[in-house]
């Protein structure tokens, strides 16, 4: 039998684990990119975005990309997407961005 666990607003362990870190991080002035693996998104204009530290591609298509962060997903939608290069590190995202979304 397995039991139900409440979210009534309290943490649990790996989110007080999680919180404590970014608590060293920034009391440190660490970069939390670094040390979080946070992911990054340097948006030029609306054609290009360049993203670091994501984990994988879950969705592409002409208008939507989704990459998988270490913490949330990104969604980037707009017009004739593509994506021009990627490594497993970084990745160029071209076409005419509409929107940039964390989920």
């Amino acid at each position: 039998m397995m039991r139900s666990r409440k979210t009534t607003g309290r943490q649990t362990g790996r989110q007080r684990l999680e919180r404590q870190k970014e608590i060293i991080v920034e009391s440190l002035k660490l970069p939390k990119d670094s040390v979080l693996g946070a992911s990054i998104v340097t948006v030029t204009g609306n054609e290009d975005a360049f993203v670091e530290n994501y984990r994988g591609i879950l969705e592409y298509s002409p208008e939507c990309i989704v990459l998988q962060g270490k913490t949330c997903q990104i969604s980037i939608s707009g017009k004739r997407m593509t994506i021009d290069y990627y490594t497993n590190e970084d990745m160029k995202i071209s076409g005419c961005i509409e929107c940039i979304r964390y989920h």
